[in-house]
């Protein structure tokens, strides 16, 4: 896949309102992925969004915000469960922590047989493990993701959130995925799981060849990030920011990750942009601000 060929990019599991003290913001990782590979992208990406939402005004709302966003909501289910909703809490630095809502409209996220054209045509699908906290959704999940190419892009940005993860769930999507996209909290449970040692990177390449990945992310905060690509490194520093909120930023991180690798570009060209975007969320208030044109692809 190549810069100059429109791309099909597809979010795949929750959409949520994250509920500050000054009120509710859109989000949810794969939509904020979603709106950010949209707006890195322009016109020359696809974004679709597959998830549900209630027939609720917040399920209005989202839809809205999503289409505003020019990600495609064709695939939005709207069904007899309330819109997901999470309180935010954010601590002196401005990192967030999350309390969930139970039994929400995309913990029922339906099957539905117009979804095979999608996932058969998608060049890129982001997903994580918050989205598979029930069986529904679960199932659809990952029969979406296996009824993909061989070639498609199948990131899993872990995401973990306890305590709506288990082994079994890690376990289903690194045997679906083909990258893989985790920060420096997440990266020690893995190791633990799959029995890696030594450094981070010696880590990284553990758990790639173990789980069979094309490449890996690890985001490292004010650290920055590195990326492991079919062997090779690169390790980008962290752009410094006065941080508003850290709400998205590692979905947009992600977003400019997807959209990279489907280019081409070079590991180093994929990582420092990523950062930069990620920096950029970090310094504005929500998790979807739009981007300015100078981040675009």
């Amino acid at each position: 896949m190549t810069s100059n060929q429109m791309q099909t990019i597809v979010g795949l599991g929750e959409i949520l309102w994250d509920v500050f003290p000054d009120g509710p913001r859109f989000g949810g990782a794969p939509a904020n992925f979603s709106c950010s590979a949209a707006s890195l992208a322009a016109s020359s990406a696809r974004v679709s969004m597959v998830s549900a939402v209630g027939d609720d005004s917040l399920g209005s709302r989202a839809l809205q915000s999503l289409q505003d966003k020019h990600v495609d909501t064709t695939h939005v289910a709207v069904v007899q469960h309330p819109t997901g909703k999470v309180d935010v809490s954010l601590d002196e630095d401005g990192k967030a922590s999350y309390e969930f809502a139970s039994d929400t409209a995309w913990d029922n996220l339906p099957w539905h047989d117009d979804l095979l054209p999608l996932a058969a045509r998608a060049d890129a699908v982001c997903f994580g493990t918050l989205g598979q906290r029930s069986d529904c959704s679960r199932q659809t999940i990952q029969r979406f993701l296996a009824a993909t190419r061989p070639q498609t892009l199948r990131i899993f940005d872990i995401n973990l959130r306890p305590p709506y993860y288990n082994e079994t769930v890690i376990q289903q999507s690194l045997q679906l995925a083909n990258v893989l996209k985790l920060n420096d909290e997440e990266l020690p449970i893995l190791c633990e799981l799959y029995e890696c040692g030594g450094s981070d990177v010696e880590q990284l390449r553990q758990l790639s060849e173990r789980c069979e990945l094309k490449g890996i992310a690890l985001t490292l905060g004010s650290q920055g990030a590195t990326l492991l690509w079919n062997g090779q490194l690169h390790s980008a520093d962290a752009v410094e920011t006065e941080v508003v909120d850290t709400v998205g930023a590692g979905d947009a991180f992600t977003a400019a990750l997807a959209l990279g690798l489907l280019a081409e570009e070079p590991l180093a060209v994929i990582n420092e942009r990523a950062t930069r975007v990620a920096a950029y969320v970090c310094s504005q208030s929500g998790a979807t601000p739009p981007l300015p044109t100078s981040l675009h692809l």
